[in-house]
């Protein structure tokens, strides 16, 4: 599935334009075409394929004053181009051991599977403050495909945002992921993490507030 949709997707273009959408909840051509470097009409061009592929869909952003903006954004099916660390069979030998070893033998595997990825990621983990390491956690998050990326609003409030789950089936068919998750944050960052996660048109996207 995930090399037949790259194949169709085709110039990097097209993929500049997915992985900028990936990153937001939708943006207007406009918008798009500053960010890539194109002209106008050869970003409106990309997204009209791409829509016509199904991997885009257009909303209607309501605005204070004049007409509502069209935005695009990925459709589920484009979750398929994006990097995964599972598949079916994981779901599989999750179940599996739940009915060989009892209904804990999941939590415990992939209480495992955290326990790991908290130590590969404390051998990386540079900064003296739950902030500066913030930082480096999305770095590291995102070279491992979650698409993520630190933030800081006005109110010097820290946030991880993450645009994608390469264990997104995972997470779904075992929901105790969310809280291992920020668990893992917490351990790492030394402090308290509010995580909240919204899906835009059917996909995903993960807040991890620090503090």
């Amino acid at each position: 599935m995930k090399q037949r949709l790259i194949q169709q997707v085709g110039r990097s273009a097209r993929l500049r334009v997915l992985n900028e959408l990936k990153r937001t909840q939708g943006l207007c051509v406009a918008d798009l075409a500053a960010k890539i470097g194109m002209s106008y009409m050869g970003i409106k061009g990309i997204c009209l394929d791409l829509e016509k592929r199904g991997l885009l869909d257009t909303w209607r952003a309501p605005q204070k004053i004049g007409r509502p903006h069209m935005l695009y954004r990925l459709t589920q099916r484009a979750h398929d181009l994006f990097p995964t660390a599972s598949n079916a069979m994981t779901i599989e030998v999750l179940e599996s051991a739940r009915k060989l070893f009892g209904p804990s033998a999941p939590e415990k595997l992939l209480h495992v599977v955290f326990q790991q990825k908290a130590e590969h990621y404390l051998a990386r983990l540079k900064g003296e403050t739950p902030a500066e390491r913030a930082k480096w956690l999305a770095r590291l998050r995102d070279h491992d495909g979650h698409m993520a990326g630190c933030e800081t609003d006005a109110a010097g409030a820290v946030r991880i945002v993450e645009h994608h789950s390469p264990i997104l089936d995972v997470l779904r068919a075992f929901p105790l992921v969310a809280r291992l998750e920020t668990d893992l944050f917490q351990r790492l960052l030394g402090t308290p993490i509010q995580r909240e996660e919204t899906t835009a048109s059917g996909l995903y996207n993960a807040t991890f507030r620090l503090g």
